[in-house]
Formats: C-alpha cells, sequence, structure tokens
C-alpha cells in the first residue's frame, strides 16, 4: 500500500521531474518561465518520495537546480533554455576500448580504460543576446590489475579516478567586441577567445576530486563567470543570430 501511494505520487510529479524518476534523465528545450514548475516539482520529491530506487541524485538539487535558477535569472522570458541531463552513471556506451599497461613487479599485470559520461548539458539564450553551453562530463579512469604480495598470494584489484571536465563557452553577438579582464583567471580554468563573424569566449578546468555536490556547484558557477568578464557591465552586446 505505501510503495502504491508513492508511485501515485510520482504520476503527480511534472513530466520531465517523472522523467528524471524512471528513466534517470532527459533532453528538452524550454522557454525560460516553463521550468519554474519542474523546479518546484523537483523540490517536493523528498518528502514523497522514500523507496531508494526513485530517489534523485544530489546532484538534482545541488547542481541542476541552481544552475536552473541562475541562468533564468539572466534570460528573458521568450528565451529558450535547453538541458540534456544523464543521471545514468557508468553505462556500456560510455566506455572507452580497454588497453594492456606496461607494468613493474610486484604488479603482474593491468588493463586501463576510461569512461566518458557527460551528464549536463545546458544552452541558454541571455537577455544581452549571447548564448551560454555548459557541459560537465565525468572522466573515470578505471584499473584492474594483479599484484604478488610479499608472502607470494596474488591479489586482484580494481581502482579509480574521477576528475570533473567542466566547460562554459559563450557566444556573443556580430561585432561584439571583447575587453581583456585586468586580472588572469585562476590557473586552474584555461580561457580561449576564438576571432570570427561572432566572438566566442570559451572556459574550460579539469576539477580533481573528490568533491562534494555543493563544492561542485561552486567550482562550475566560478568558471562560467569568466566568459563574462570579457564584457564589463554596460558594454554593449548585440543579439546573436
Amino acid at each position: 500500500m505505501f510503495w502504491r501511494k508513492q508511485r501515485a505520487a510520482i504520476e503527480g510529479f511534472h513530466p520531465l521531474h517523472r522523467a528524471l524518476v524512471l528513466e534517470h534523465g532527459f533532453s528538452v528545450s524550454l522557454p525560460r518561465d516553463q521550468w519554474e514548475p519542474v523546479i518546484q516539482s523537483l523540490a517536493r520529491h523528498a518528502d514523497v518520495v522514500k523507496r531508494r530506487r526513485w530517489r534523485l541524485t544530489p546532484r538534482t538539487s545541488q547542481v541542476l537546480v541552481p544552475m536552473l535558477r541562475v541562468l533564468a535569472a539572466d534570460m528573458p522570458p521568450e528565451g529558450l533554455l535547453s538541458v540534456a541531463l544523464d543521471m545514468r552513471g557508468e553505462t556500456p556506451e560510455k566506455m572507452g576500448t580497454p588497453r594492456q599497461v606496461q607494468v613493474r613487479r610486484p604488479i603482474l599485470s593491468m588493463t586501463e580504460w576510461f569512461v566518458f559520461d557527460p551528464w549536463l548539458r545546458m544552452r541558454a539564450e541571455l537577455r544581452d543576446g549571447s548564448v551560454v553551453e555548459l557541459s560537465v562530463t565525468d572522466r573515470i579512469r578505471h584499473r584492474k590489475f594483479r599484484k604478488r604480495n610479499p608472502r607470494g598470494k596474488i591479489k586482484h584489484k580494481h581502482k579509480t579516478k574521477t576528475v570533473q571536465l567542466v566547460s562554459v563557452t559563450r557566444r556573443l553577438g556580430k561585432q561584439a567586441v571583447p575587453q581583456r579582464p585586468g586580472t588572469p583567471p585562476p590557473r586552474w580554468v584555461r580561457v580561449q577567445v576564438k576571432q570570427g563573424n561572432r566572438v566566442t569566449i570559451r572556459a574550460n578546468a579539469k576539477l580533481r576530486g573528490p568533491l562534494q555536490d555543493d563544492e561542485l556547484r561552486e567550482r562550475i558557477l566560478h568558471v562560467s563567470t569568466e566568459p563574462f568578464r570579457w564584457t564589463p557591465p554596460g558594454t554593449p552586446v548585440r543579439r546573436a543570430q
């Protein structure tokens, strides 16, 4: 009976909230104001759903929702906010080809492979006419190896190492002229400016973990500010076509 009530509650969620619960992700583009019902639906999830199989990952409340609010606050009502969210974790199609790694004793053999999990992608049309694209990817390195201990016994071990790859790109309108900031970005953030018909400013960062979700959110926000430092407040930015 208890689970039946929870299933009924899930059916009452916003369709995107329900897709996140049952399918662990969604990909959609909506006008700015249509995201607020999604946020409100997600906010009552923990009060309604208790079963583990239907819980949302902390990244939903700690990263996704804050980023939705930050981007929406800088958008016009008619601006589109696109989100591709994948909370399935490691799946076969995200896994690279395993390879043998050269080793030294006491390690006898080692197999290494990488998993690339682009779990969050966002695109927003901002009020000043520029377009911002954000992506967050988990890169997980797996290593399986055989090792002989001092007593001669062979052990099989599996270790992983995860880094988060954050990329934020801002595309300005035609003839918009950026201005170099007075101070450089932090050492862990790399900024590239591409001149052309439209100026593109890209900030990339490799975040070494382990990071808590709230810390990851703050790092994402920090990276996101870098493309905006190239157009100080009051600088005219023409609408991108």
